[in-house]
């Protein structure tokens, strides 16, 4: 299914853009759906707050990017930085269309585009998913460990499989083990523990900026200052580490918010917790669209690379 998709996004502008549009107008209608209970929300927070968290999300986004330009390069295909931009960012819309392959199948595509080789797309984008979990567990056992011991604990306990995953050669035979059963070319490097290392560090820079966004919205709501940060930080790590689990549920909607309730419950009662759940869901997908939009206008004007010698041939990337 997926090597079919990709090959008629290949033969096919009109395609590609006909899903930008779709992926969008999803996009569009998740803000319009509940717009009575978000603009509610909206109104119970100052504009420096809900400036401060957009600014403190796009921030996290930029430290993700580079995570997953460390491990596609790192794996031999190494983008401009615009470029990278548009591919990670532009592709990632299409997680707003129902079905679960949208956004990989945007991502490798674009990456193709110039010159990445689709099984290391699917290969970065996957272990930097992974990468991002373990650090969000990371972080949510560090500063909740007191409080989610006996809620969270089946979570906390997957930081140490993620860990020995997360070796780079536990993790070349896995994506390998992937490639090979949707009958792909196994990848022909394996990523160094340098760049896995750094990898793991633009990450956690970004779960840091991710927790920003929500320390920035709580204090808004109650005092507390500084203190409040490492409950902010690990609420929201935990509450998308469950949502990213919760795999019967699209992007985790309606979990991520539960969760972060929950979370928040030491520092903030039920109502202004939800207003703060709800808030930082139309943060994200603000930052979804401004980066991919960034990520659009940045390369237009950087020139495909001549792909006709030297790069797989269709063929061989969709087996």
């Amino acid at each position: 299914m997926l090597s079919r998709l990709l090959s008629r996004l290949r033969s096919s502008r009109l395609l590609r853009g006909l899903l930008a549009l779709v992926a969008l107008g999803f996009l569009a209608y998740g803000l319009a759906r509940n717009w009575t209970e978000t603009s509610a929300a909206l109104a119970r927070l100052s504009w420096w707050s809900l400036a401060g968290c957009l600014a403190a999300v796009l921030a996290g986004f930029a430290f993700m990017l580079l995570a997953w330009m460390t491990v596609l390069g790192g794996l031999g295909s190494r983008l401009p930085f615009r470029v990278a931009a548009r591919v990670l960012y532009v592709g990632q819309l299409g997680k707003y269309i129902p079905g679960s392959v949208w956004a990989f199948a945007a991502m490798m595509e674009l990456a193709r585009d110039h010159g990445a080789p689709p099984r290391r797309t699917f290969s970065a984008t996957a272990l930097a998913l992974v990468t991002s979990l373990g650090c969000a567990l990371t972080l949510a056992a560090a500063t909740l460990s007191h409080q989610i011991a006996g809620q969270a604990w089946q979570l906390l306990a997957l930081i140490p499989l993620i860990l020995v995953g997360l070796h780079p050669r536990v993790m070349t035979w896995g994506l390998n083990l992937a490639l090979r059963i949707a009958r792909k070319e196994p990848l022909d490097r394996v990523l160094s523990g340098t760049d896995m290392l750094r990898t793991a560090a633009w990450t956690m820079a970004g779960w840091l900026c991710y927790g920003a966004h929500l320390w920035i919205l709580v204090a808004d709501m109650r005092p507390g200052g500084l203190s409040l940060y490492a409950v902010a930080a690990g609420s929201y790590a935990l509450a998308w580490a469950t949502g990213i689990l919760t795999v019967v549920v699209p992007a985790g909607i309606g979990v991520r918010e539960g969760a972060m309730v929950v979370a928040l419950a030491p520092v903030l009662d039920t109502p202004r917790a939800l207003v703060v759940a709800v808030v930082s869901r139309v943060a994200f997908t603000l930052g979804d669209a401004a980066w991919a939009g960034i990520g659009f206008l940045l390369a237009r004007t950087v020139p495909r690379p001549d792909l006709s010698a030297g790069q797989e041939s269709p063929s061989s990337v969709s087996r």
